[in-house]
């Protein structure tokens, strides 16, 4: 277990827009030798070969492509394209349908394509999906057969939040910045951080168009305009121009350590489970998951770290409650062999009351229906 860190980036005073709150990541010394651009699909609706009996299907709207040098010399993002509102927000007479080899796959000698997000995704997904490695006497057979197969999970499109689109018009964009931190009603939306301020600019826009979970979604629905935070300085105390400018600064850091150590401290004070997904050049592309803790914030995400340790690029997305009590469900299950005796007493509950929450989970089609039925009449007896 690993802890997150924003390694190279400082935290910059935010901005607001209603109940939205975007906070800005500066890089004093820009990453060169490692680019990023946008790739516009012509169909939002993707569908991806994982493997040869896996795919995973969503709104996949772009994908990104990383170029990097392998002699340290500096990379320019290359082939981005933008459509214009007019060819975007045509209605189709039917729905465009594009096909996608793998999550993330090399285009080039020093270039690789991957889908920004759905890396994070799938690998939530895909979170012991291959279900009981056991066939003990609770399970169907279509859990030993086919495992959590098709596993689905429901998530918004960053227009459906309310004043995020207007959020991202209107914010300012920092000299040096590379990256953001998206609130709705001061719980953190996600984190987004790229190599190079011009990188930043080309993709600021496609926020927008990435995926939210429903926590947010209902956050920024019934939220009210969050307060602006101010920094005061008393007048009485500053005699110069430089001690306006030492008061300035010891702001700015106090605001910094406040954020990163209460506001974002949900996202970077939790242990993760890394994966690594791919080598470029000296820069490494890796998945991660949440410790999935009952009753406090749990995110997953992907990035792509230096030999160092300095963060490239990072994207976040917040798992709902429900989200969660599935990922923690399903990883208990996994530690104890899918032994449902075993896995109740690990959880202090009988083993009727783990197969309901196995149901209302959304799972209990992998349990046989005469032992799902045994367990709710139990529950029954247990009521009177």
């Amino acid at each position: 277990m690993t802890d997150l860190a924003l390694t190279g980036l400082s935290t910059r005073p935010a901005q607001t827009w209603g109940g939205v709150r975007l906070v800005p990541l500066i890089r004093e010394k820009p990453i060169e030798d490692l680019r990023l651009d946008v790739r516009l699909y012509d169909a939002e609706f993707g569908v991806v070969e994982v493997d040869s009996r896996t795919v995973y299907s969503s709104y996949i709207p772009h994908g990104f492509v990383a170029s990097w040098a392998s002699d340290a010399t500096p990379a320019a993002a290359y082939g981005t394209q933008l459509r214009g509102p007019a060819e975007r927000d045509r209605t189709p007479s039917r729905m465009p349908l594009r096909f996608h080899r793998r999550m993330a796959r090399r285009t080039d000698r020093n270039r690789l394509r991957f889908l920004p997000l759905h890396l994070a995704l799938e690998g939530y997904l895909a979170l012991h999906f291959g279900g009981p490695e056991i066939a003990w006497d609770e399970w169907s057979r279509r859990a030993i057969n086919r495992g959590l197969s098709p596993r689905v999970e429901e998530a918004y499109s960053g227009a459906a939040v309310r004043g995020l689109q207007d959020a991202l018009r209107v914010f300012e964009i920092h000299p040096g910045q590379c990256g953001v931190l998206v609130y709705a009603a001061d719980a953190l939306a996600a984190a987004f951080v790229v190599p190079h301020p011009d990188d930043y600019r080309a993709l600021h826009s496609t926020l927008v168009h990435d995926l939210y979970g429903e926590l947010i979604y209902h956050y920024a629905m019934l939220s009210m305009p969050v307060p602006d935070f101010r920094a005061r300085i008393v007048d009485a105390t500053v005699r110069s121009l430089a001690e306006l400018r030492a008061q300035a600064r010891q702001r700015q850091q106090e605001w910094a350590a406040f954020h990163d150590q209460v506001m974002a401290g949900g996202l970077l004070g939790t242990g993760y489970t890394y994966q690594h997904v791919y080598e470029m050049g000296g820069y490494r592309l890796s998945r991660f998951l949440p410790p999935f803790e009952r009753q406090r914030e749990n995110h997953i995400g992907e990035l792509i770290t230096d030999g160092t340790g300095r963060l490239a690029y990072l994207k976040t997305f917040r798992l709902s409650e429900n989200q969660v009590r599935r990922g923690h469900l399903l990883t208990q299950l996994a530690a104890a062999g899918w032994n449902l005796a075993d896995t109740a007493a690990a959880l202090g509950v009988t083993e009727p009351e783990l197969g309901l929450r196995i149901n209302a989970a959304g799972f209990g089609h992998l349990l046989r229906q005469d032992v799902l039925d045994h367990y709710r009449a139990q529950a029954r007896r247990g009521r009177r």
